[in-house]
């Protein structure tokens, strides 16, 4: 089958498409034949990426872990799904994504694809959607009528943040800049601050909830506006490996999880929550997405490579 995957060169990772071996599913796995496959390209500095669950590294390694697709094959004692579902999911960090014609997982890690969506759609939701409902309802504990201030309210995740605090019956401010302004506001932020305008400190009240996509000196920054009892949660890459207690404590990364993933498809379908499509390139462009070269439609959602 074509696949991409990661090598090193001259000490960096970088992805490649070219052939792989064809794909069984064992006795508790399915076969997904994928349709999209939503790019991170900040995956490939992860850990997760070229090594599996003991440490042994992982050769050739499929990024891509967010995917939708049709099963094709199922395992004899893989249950809960057929031959011909639409389905949507996101793989184990630890082993390999859907960059490819087809990708194996186990029946936990999906759900059906939301009725309304195509597959490039569909794409662009499991780990956006699930960072967010993990940040604020697992994390956060976010409450009704809380006020909650979202940095990076524009990017993949923050667009999900934005919509599920929203709902949630939160008072939302985020900050941004330029075109994004607009776009906040689409989603029906209550308050937009344009951080290159203003200091953000010095204009935005007191919260109770930080949700932190940009780190350094933003989340550095925001500590002094929460509320006593106040929380902050931050996915940015520079957080992962800092020595700052508060950071590391706030600090986490997505699972996947099949009953959060089927209540998004619910969401999606009710109109409540909306994705957004950047872009959708052919695999032989994988290459170009993960390196962050492929232009965005006004800059914003998620690329996805299509196989079709």
């Amino acid at each position: 089958m074509k696949v991409a995957y990661v090598v090193e060169r001259d000490g960096a990772r970088e992805v490649v498409v070219g052939e792989g071996p064809k794909l069984v599913s064992g006795d508790a796995e399915v076969l997904v034949k994928v349709h999209a496959a939503g790019v991170t390209p900040s995956e490939l500095s992860w850990y997760p990426t070229t090594h599996c669950k003991d440490g042994s590294p992982r050769v050739k390694a499929v990024p891509g872990h967010e995917f939708s697709g049709t099963i094709v094959e199922v395992g004899r004692d893989a249950g809960g799904f057929s031959v011909d579902d639409a389905v949507y999911g996101m793989n184990d960090w630890f082993r390999d994504g859907a960059t490819a014609e087809y990708c194996v997982t186990s029946p936990a890690m999906l759900a059906r694809k939301p009725q309304k969506l195509t597959h490039a759609e569909a794409a662009t939701v499991p780990i956006g959607a699930l960072t967010a409902w993990q940040a604020l309802f697992e994390r956060a504990r976010l409450q009704a009528g809380e006020r909650i201030l979202v940095h990076g309210g524009a990017g993949a995740v923050g667009a999900f943040v934005i919509q599920l605090a929203k709902m949630h019956g939160a008072e939302v401010i985020a900050t941004a800049t330029g075109v994004n302004l607009e776009f906040i506001e689409s989603l029906k932020a209550d308050e937009v601050v344009d951080y290159r305008s203003v200091r953000f400190e010095d204009v935005i009240a007191k919260v109770d909830v930080v949700f932190d996509a940009v780190g350094g000196d933003t989340l550095e920054r925001s500590w002094r506006l929460l509320n006593p009892g106040g929380r902050t949660v931050t996915i940015a890459a520079d957080s992962e490996g800092t020595s700052d207690p508060r950071v590391k404590n706030a600090f986490f990364i997505v699972e996947t999880n099949q009953e959060q993933l089927e209540n998004v498809g619910l969401l999606i379908d009710g109109g409540t929550l909306r994705p957004f499509v950047g872009a959708v390139v052919p695999l032989s462009s994988a290459p170009a997405a993960y390196a962050g070269t492929v232009a965005r439609r006004d800059g914003r959602g998620k690329v996805v490579v299509g196989m079709e």
